[in-house]
Parts: C-alpha cells; sequence; structure tokens
C-alpha cells in the first residue's frame, strides 16, 4: 500500500515570498490529479514488525467501512519538482486562529520548515476526487512538532508522535476551521475510551475509513518504542490513515483524544492502532502552534 513517488509530472510553481498559494493549489489540485497521487507515508501500518503487535487470540476485531467521511477530518497532498502525492490524515482541532490540523508527527516532520517537499496541503472531507471546502496550503513555517521528536526519533520518541499544521485560507478567503468546524482537543483524558470513533485515509483509497471500537492502555514491550499509549483494535487500518483522529462525543460535535501512530508509528498490522498519550507535551505544542511562535526542527 505505501509508494515513494509518482515519476517527474507538472508541479505547481513555488510561490513568491508572502503570496497566497490558495487559488494555485485549487487549480492544480484536479480531481484526476487528486485521484492519481500516489501514497507516500512513513509509518509501518500494516506491515509486519519484529516485536509483538497486534490483534490478541480470539480478540473481536471491529469493521471498519468506507464512506464519504466528515467535514473536519481529511487528507493531505504534496507536490514537488519529482512529482505528486498524498500522505496521511488529519483532523481539525479548534483554536482561536481557526486554522489548525492536528496529525501524527511522523507524518508532519519531513515538511518541517522549507522543505523541499512544498506545497503540502490539507483537504477536508476528501473521497472520490472531491474536495467539498476547497483546498487549504499549509503556511510555510507552519509545521508544529515537538523538538523531543525530532531529537529522539520515530521509534525511541514514540510518545511524542502527534504534530499540528497551521493552514492558510482557502482559494475563496475562507479559514478551515469556519467551512469545516472542528473538533475539540482533549488532553489528561486517561486510556480508557467508549465509544471510540477512529477514521482514516487508506493510502491510495478513493474515500476514509470509519469504525467504531473503543480504547484500552498498551505499555510498550519493546525498548525500541517506549511509552504508554492507547490501544485501539479497527480492521483495515493500514498505511496513509497515520494521523487519522480517534473521536469521541463531546458537546456540539466530537472530541479527539488521540491519533493513529506512536507505538511502532501506529502499528504494525492492520487490525491494531495505537496514539501517542495526548498530556502536557501536547498542550505545549498546541500553544506553540495558536500562537504562532518559532516551530522545533531537525537538529542542525
Amino acid at each position: 500500500m505505501l509508494g515513494t513517488g509518482l515519476a517527474p509530472a507538472a508541479h505547481a510553481k513555488a510561490p513568491a515570498a508572502g503570496h497566497s498559494v490558495a487559488p494555485e493549489l485549487e487549480t492544480y489540485w484536479t480531481s484526476a490529479r487528486m485521484t492519481a497521487a500516489l501514497p507516500f507515508d512513513a509509518d509501518g501500518t500494516g506491515e509486519a514488525g519484529p516485536a509483538a503487535d497486534g490483534p490478541r487470540p480470539g480478540e473481536h476485531i471491529p469493521p471498519s467501512r468506507s464512506f464519504d467521511g466528515i467535514p473536519q477530518a481529511g487528507t493531505f497532498f504534496w507536490t514537488d519538482a519529482n512529482g505528486m502525492g498524498r500522505t496521511c490524515s488529519g483532523s481539525v482541532v479548534r483554536s482561536p486562529g481557526r486554522d489548525l490540523v492536528l496529525s501524527a508527527g511522523h507524518c508532519l516532520k519531513g515538511y518541517s520548515g522549507t522543505s523541499p517537499k512544498r506545497h503540502l496541503a490539507f483537504v477536508p472531507q476528501y473521497h472520490d476526487g472531491l474536495k467539498p471546502f476547497g483546498v487549504f496550503a499549509v503556511k510555510d513555517n507552519g509545521v508544529y512538532v515537538a523538538q523531543e521528536y525530532y531529537d529522539l526519533g520515530e521509534h525511541a520518541g514514540a510518545a511524542y508522535d502527534f504534530g499540528f499544521a497551521v493552514t492558510e485560507p482557502n482559494e475563496h478567503g475562507k479559514r478551515l476551521e469556519d467551512v469545516t468546524g472542528g473538533v475539540q482537543l482533549l488532553t489528561d483524558t486517561g486510556y480508557f475510551h467508549a465509544p471510540v470513533r477512529m477514521i482514516g485515509y487508506p493510502g491510495g483509497a478513493a474515500k476514509p475509513l470509519g469504525c467504531w471500537s473503543w480504547t484500552t492502555k498498551w505499555s510498550s514491550d519493546d525498548p525500541a518504542d517506549p511509552g504508554t499509549f492507547l490501544r485501539i483494535a479497527c480492521d483495515a487500518f493500514v498505511g496513509g490513515t497515520s494521523g487519522g483522529p480517534m473521536l469521541v462525543p463531546w458537546s456540539g460535535g466530537w472530541a479527539v483524544i488521540g491519533v493513529i501512530g506512536g507505538y511502532h508509528t501506529g502499528g504494525n498490522t492492520p487490525q491494531v492502532s495505537y496514539s501517542a498519550s495526548f498530556s502536557t507535551a501536547t498542550r505545549a505544542l498546541y500553544r506553540a502552534a495558536v500562537t504562532g511562535a518559532p516551530p522545533a526542527g531537525p537538529a542542525t
């Protein structure tokens, strides 16, 4: 299910400093191009792994189903000189700037700063080649991943596998949350939640997957991926679903308690997924993103 890119193709031009890329991206991401974009996801979801991970003997695995999605969840697209692709899932979280997407740290870290993989854009409720709310470019230097995750790496830093992307208005000048609404970010809520609705975009699929399940506590048995994580069983969550939200009912809509990632960057099998536990570090990263603080980045 994983890919590394597409053969060189026409690509969006690099924008001039201070110039909004929203109109260009809206024009560039046609239905045909979005459908043709190859999946690129650095996670290991759905791949075999060396340590114990996956369903337990006799465990019930709730089924997932393909559907048209919800406005607050979507997938990322990117372009560069070598082609175009799709990567990971995300959800719109409530914020003062009404412009914030939550995803996994391993999904976003490669787009920090002035990464050559520019024109990263979020398409809420993408399905069947459609962009019902438009295309929202991620701001230059708008990727926020914890410094600990950069420093420790995706395995030793698994407990910090979350991140935020600050978006620009779409081609109509509308802010993201103004057109989609947002989900409430919850932290320090523990590990046990039911019911939980998990949504993710499998790489290359025309529609997202949805699944209803519950979360439990998982203490890592792999010294390379230390920490304690949320664990959830849902079938068919493969590469591309990383960063997808784990949602619980909330006043007026939904709240997010986790994103697919963390332990083994989300899990080594399609039946069981994980999330880093949202706590102090998550709140600090959220504050940095909403206040426009200089984002962390890889050590030089």
